[in-house]
């Protein structure tokens, strides 16, 4: 693995950068300020990125995983590792206006990760919004209680869901439920429900912390019927395969958002740094112990991140080359969300009654930056799935 940045992806990321700074920052505070109002410049943002992606590798939330666009290259640098880079620059601008994008949802990574070729065509294009967690299932998605129960050439949902991004705006939401609560997980399966299909109710948008801009919709199913052909991937129960072909998707989407918690991160730590500018060694030649505090402080961070920064590329890179990356993807997620979280909170500290105040957006960020260790499971969810892996023992075995 080639840690460089791939040479034919820099004219997309200096694309992106100027994005961030000269379009997505501007209008920061306005999304910020005006919860819920959809962020219209985004329009004109969507076409580009349609474009770029429609060139080949580009910003594309349905980043492949494993089965899908890769090559039998050796060391394959493709959407993955696009995409992954590209939200780093997009979130450097701001993390809520990149979770508002047009198609671009965490949906379309589940439609990525495990339909089948005809519903990739069929649904090609749309914007897809991802509805998991429930009122009394949050971290634990095998608790899943919405039903899908099948009906001729339907499937019928009943249930709710809550914290759907772009769960008001997207054209349709990709659904989880169960076909049998009594086999557990192995019964969870992915529907793809479209915008004004009967009964389907957005019940409320919630109001946040931060990421303001993007929406987050509870919604109901109430005898909500959608063709039997929705159902993404396989319709068949395979107890012995269990979770797995579901849980796909979190390896897709884990190493996405922590190349967000980098960008957040990325943008507090620029920020301090010309703020304290003359306390820092340019060329780090001053020994660690013989720096100042304020600067031993920016140094740590900055180290911090760029660990965070090369475990998120290697996630996104062994999903580029076909590699199993369930544990790294977890890794890379756990490591950038905490990150992120400590270090826009600690440039807050440091910059004193200047960052605590809206004349920066550094307190943004940190508001930020906190859904970035929670929402795709959170920090201790995170380390349940690496110590399963590491020590080889099944969810029923290690909880």
């Amino acid at each position: 693995m080639n840690l460089q940045t791939p040479r034919k992806f820099k004219m997309l990321l200096d694309q992106a950068n100027e994005v961030a700074i000269n379009v997505l920052r501007p209008i920061s505070r306005k999304y910020d300020k005006a919860e819920h109002q959809y962020p219209k410049e985004l329009d004109m943002l969507a076409a580009l990125v349609d474009g770029m992606n429609e060139g080949g590798d580009g910003l594309n939330a349905g980043a492949a995983v494993g089965k899908r666009g890769a090559q039998d290259e050796q060391n394959k640098n493709g959407v993955n590792m696009s995409t992954a880079l590209s939200v780093i620059e997009m979130c450097y601008g701001d993390t809520a206006l990149l979770l508002s994008m047009p198609r671009q949802g965490l949906g379309n990574s589940a439609i990525a990760a495990v339909a089948n070729e005809e519903q990739l065509k069929r649904f090609h294009g749309i914007w897809a919004a991802m509805a998991i967690t429930e009122p009394d299932c949050g971290s634990d998605s095998a608790a899943i209680r919405t039903t899908a129960q099948k009906d001729g050439d339907e499937y019928i949902l009943n249930g709710e869901k809550i914290f759907v991004t772009s769960g008001e705006r997207a054209d349709a939401v990709v659904v989880w439920a169960t076909l049998d609560k009594k086999l557990g997980r192995a019964a969870i399966k992915s529907f793809v429900v479209p915008h004004g299909t009967a009964g389907m109710t957005v019940e409320r948008l919630e109001h946040k912390l931060g990421i303001k801009a993007s929406d987050t919709a509870a919604i109901s199913f109430v005898n909500c019927r959608i063709p039997a052909n929705n159902l993404l991937g396989n319709a068949e129960i395979d107890v012995a395969k269990g979770f797995a072909g579901v849980m796909e998707t979190f390896d897709n989407t884990r190493p996405l958002v922590a190349a967000m918690a980098v960008g957040c991160a990325k943008a507090s730590l620029e920020r301090i740094k010309e703020i304290f500018k003359d306390d820092l060694d340019p060329d780090y030649a001053t020994p660690y112990l013989h720096c100042s505090n304020i600067a031993a402080q920016i140094y740590r961070m900055e180290a911090e991140w760029e660990a965070a920064r090369l475990l998120m590329l290697k996630a996104a890179w062994m999903a580029d080359n076909r590699k199993p990356n369930s544990k790294e993807a977890s890794i890379s997620k756990a490591k950038a969300g905490r990150i992120c979280n400590e270090i826009t909170l600690k440039c807050v500290e440091l910059a004193g009654p200047m960052g605590y105040s809206e004349v920066e957006l550094l307190e943004k960020w940190a508001r930020d930056s906190k859904i970035l260790d929670i929402f795709e499971g959170t920090q201790q969810i995170q380390q349940l799935i690496i110590a399963r892996r590491e020590l080889g023992k099944s969810s029923s075995e290690l909880k």
